[in-house]
């Protein structure tokens, strides 16, 4: 009943919505995603909500639901829109290393959010426009994180990297903020499954992302809550004092591990990994009503570092932030993770095979 705002949250519940269209077949789940976007975008391709000044990497996302709805209708209103948000990345802020940086406001911050916000929809609207140049570019992304955040150690990922370490939270001699939270990285490796199906096969680059991912579930499995199947809110200290299984992190990891494995990116024995955790979220985070209500549990609703003095990328800031129930994002992690279990097992609701469009 409402009008929403142009932002990635809508844009992940989207993600999610057009996940069980393309299993179930529901054309009123395509309306639904089209009705949305046609709230935000004008007949003429224009966006009034939506502010490229701001060069946020956070505006991009929504970009991908314009593709979809290109593709599947071909109205040249949403052709327009996205080639709108793609002119952003001309001017969007960069870090010396030439890596995709936050916000202008932050234009020396690169984290792992930003891939996911940019990598996607970049290669899509390549892929859609025969751009074949920009996949060296997108590549440097997820190379630049990877080689600046990942601790050999740990195998896992921190949130950010400031490569002038200027940033009075960031360690000043590697640049990175000082946690592995669970939703930065499900946010990395969720992009690489969603950008590497737009990769042409014959791309030397396509190599090097399937190795980043290999590298990246490996850390992700080996910090698989055991009892659960669940991943923690900082994943590599489940057993402090105020950590917590949390519902979007953990469905962003169900999603790329199960989708890596069906796309042939990742071994075949890390779906029993994916099936662990899919049983722990209908255990832990899915209430059901009476009246047929459900209710997604344990998300966190943001996590902005560096936009007060306490948000310091902290164990204790991280265990701080408000935790929520039917956040959009948590929703829409749901969402994926459940369509791509339903493929791994073999299930299909409707008979169907998927109806993205060719």
């Amino acid at each position: 009943g409402t009008s929403p705002g142009w932002n990635y949250q809508l844009s992940v519940l989207l993600e999610g919505m057009e996940a069980v269209w393309e299993r179930t077949g529901d054309k009123t789940i395509f309306q639904y995603i089209q009705q949305s976007m046609d709230q935000l975008v004008e007949p003429d391709g224009s966006i009034p909500a939506y502010h490229a000044n701001g060069q946020s990497t956070d505006d991009i996302l929504l970009g991908r639901q314009l593709l979809l709805l290109y593709r599947g209708t071909g109205e040249d209103k949403y052709r327009k829109a996205s080639i709108l948000i793609r002119k952003q990345l001309t001017t969007q802020p960069r870090n010396a290393s030439g890596g995709f940086c936050h916000t202008r406001g932050f234009p020396t911050q690169m984290l792992l959010d930003d891939v996911y916000m940019i990598g996607p929809f970049f290669a899509e609207y390549a892929s859609t426009f025969q751009e074949p140049e920009d996949f060296a570019d997108i590549t440097k992304q997820f190379v630049l994180l990877e080689d600046h955040t990942r601790d050999p150690k740990i195998g896992l990922l921190y949130q950010e990297w400031n490569e002038p370490r200027t940033e009075s939270w960031v360690s000043k001699t590697t640049g990175t903020s000082a946690s592995f939270w669970g939703r930065g990285t499900g946010w990395y490796i969720m992009a690489l499954v969603d950008t590497l199906p737009y990769y042409p096969k014959d791309n030397p680059d396509r190599a090097t992302l399937l190795a980043i991912l290999n590298r990246t579930a490996d850390g992700i499995i080996h910090h698989q809550d055991r009892k659960s199947g669940l991943w923690y809110q900082v994943l590599d200290k489940p057993k402090e004092k105020g950590n917590y299984l949390e519902s979007s992190a953990s469905g962003m990891f169900i999603y790329a591990l199960a989708k890596g494995v069906r796309l042939g990116y990742l071994p075949k024995r890390y779906s029993a990994n994916a099936l662990r955790g899919w049983n722990g979220m209908l255990d832990h985070f899915v209430q059901t009503a009476p009246d047929g209500g459900i209710t997604i549990t344990e998300t966190v609703k943001s996590i902005d570092l560096g936009s007060a003095p306490s948000h310091d990328g902290s164990f204790a800031y991280y265990i701080s932030a408000p935790v929520i129930s039917n956040d959009p994002k948590g929703i829409g992690a749901f969402l994926l993770a459940s369509t791509e279990i339903e493929l791994s097992l073999a299930i299909s609701p409707s008979g169907r095979k998927s109806h993205r469009f060719s």
